[in-house]
């Protein structure tokens, strides 16, 4: 019951936002969709010409993969309907702005991080899927987790690499170095190079507390936070984690930078926290010597513990107000499926969803996706409201300096929680 009091709360706060440019659904427009859905053929669904027009969003660096996925699609069903699709460069992370501008312009299937599945959900521009059961049993559990609210599926997995690891110079260390960051810090500091990290960015600053036995979640209402890493009690406090970090932020071999690609193309790091989109990066910096891992362990209260992560997942939402529903839907189901996460993995390097394509030894030997993968283990679905990212921001950036003004760390974990928890 509190489940479903969240989802429709936070409907009702995000209605007030998205109404001027989306409106409500008619009834008629709602037995239409799911009269298209449910009842009607596919043939049905096409215009009197035959024609299925459908419009296409995803990053511009993708599209090119993604139209000829897409035209191999149309050209299965041609005998079905004559399926035609726009395509338009529209970043995934910036998807749910785009679309709320203008819903009824919106894409009729569209890529999108998880992180923006409840607000598309409670606009009702994502509707609950068609084959929810056969998609989440082909689906990597964390990756169904994500596209799924109130036991219900709303969008299709399609990434399961949208997360943060460990890359490194094997020229440099062994695999039993990158265990620990005590080694990592040690062995680049003996080098005169860095271990680099962006502690101005709450996302990855989450690494540090995320395995401590502190909390950080969404109150019932999901927009404010509940958080108590400020907790004095216990047996890891948070103040032990902020010690810990200083002495991270204090030793020479460490350095904070917003740009892990650039410190390691131009020589400075040999160890560098980052997601698959610097795989690239990693692989000229590093050359032969290109490794990657899960994150380290670091000390924190005298103990060894694993850094966690947020994880993310790509994923494909479908208009609840297409035209053609049920041609958006089949589209989205071919396009997550094994076999195109396959081609997008072997043409692209993206990381898959799906359980069979995941389990390939083309993944296993793929260092990068390996340790996405294997990091995702020890990292929770990024669910936190707005007014988490402006104070760990600032507490990261203090802590990077070495919090030079010497305020007690007591009190800067104070004004941090205050803050997130407002």
């Amino acid at each position: 019951m509190k489940k479903k009091f969240v989802f429709m709360l936070t409907a009702s706060v995000l209605a007030s936002a998205c109404f001027a440019s989306c409106g409500k659904k008619s009834e008629d427009e709602t037995q239409k969709a799911d009269t298209v859905t449910d009842d009607r053929s596919l043939e049905e669904t096409a215009d009197k010409s035959g024609n299925v027009n459908l419009k296409f969003w995803c990053d511009e660096d993708e599209m090119a993969l993604f139209q000829e996925l897409i035209e191999t699609f149309a050209d299965d069903h041609k005998s079905e309907a004559a399926i035609k699709v726009e395509y338009e460069p529209i970043a995934a992370a910036d998807c749910k702005n785009v679309f709320l501008e203008d819903v009824n312009n919106g894409a009729d299937v569209f890529c999108m991080p998880d992180d923006q599945l409840l607000t598309m959900a409670a606009s009702g521009v994502l509707e609950e899927i068609s084959n929810a059961d056969t998609i989440a049993a082909a689906n990597l559990e964390g990756a169904v987790e994500a596209v799924t609210l109130e036991g219900k599926m709303y969008a299709y997995p399609l990434t399961a690499d949208n997360g943060y690891f460990l890359y490194y110079d094997k020229a440099y260390f062994t695999d039993q170095d990158v265990k620990t960051l005590d080694r990592i810090l040690e062995v680049c500091a003996q080098n005169g190079k860095k271990f680099v990290m962006d502690w101005s960015s709450g996302w990855y600053l989450y690494s540090f507390f995320g395995n401590t036995g502190l909390n950080l979640t969404l109150h019932e209402d999901g927009l404010t936070n509940i958080c108590d890493w400020n907790t004095t009690e216990g047996k890891i406090t948070g103040e032990d984690v902020a010690k810990g970090m200083l002495a991270i932020a204090k030793n020479p071999g460490f350095l904070s930078t917003q740009s892990a690609a650039d410190a390691m193309k131009n020589g400075t790091a040999i160890a560098a926290v980052s997601g698959v989109w610097d795989i690239p990066a990693a692989k000229q910096a590093f050359g032969e010597d290109y490794g990657a891992c899960k994150m380290p362990t670091y000390t924190c209260a005298g103990r060894q513990i694993q850094m966690a992560s947020f994880t993310g997942y790509r994923i494909l939402g479908v208009n609840s107000y297409s035209k053609h529903k049920a041609w958006a839907e089949r589209l989205a189901e071919y396009l997550s499926g094994e076999e195109c996460q396959k081609l997008r993995f072997e043409r692209a390097e993206r990381g898959p969803s799906n359980k069979n394509a995941s389990a390939s030894d083309a993944i296993a030997n793929n260092a990068a996706i390996s340790a996405a993968l294997a990091q995702a283990e020890f990292g929770v679905l990024q669910k936190v409201g707005q007014k988490y990212w402006a104070p760990v921001t600032e507490f990261g950036n203090t802590m990077a300096a070495g919090n030079p003004s010497h305020i007690p760390l007591q009190d800067l974990l104070d004004q941090m929680v205050e803050r997130i928890t407002e």
